[in-house]
């Protein structure tokens, strides 16, 4: 029997701290994520984990 790993990242809900909007993105980035509201930047690519700008609401499975 084959055990499949479980992926590692999870998709994160943010709250843009300058216009509230709540927003969808993934844990681990390759690009620059901005609001897609006003355009301010949530999250930056790190090759890892994303650097989070932005508020978390919640992880989700």
């Amino acid at each position: 029997m084959v055990k499949v790993k479980e992926p590692s990242s999870k998709f994160v809900k943010v709250r843009c701290p300058k216009c509230k909007n709540e927003q969808i993105i993934f844990g681990k980035i390759s690009t620059a994520v901005a609001c897609l509201v006003c355009g301010k930047p949530l999250a930056d690519p790190t090759g890892g984990k994303s650097r989070l700008k932005a508020r978390v609401l919640e992880v989700l499975d």
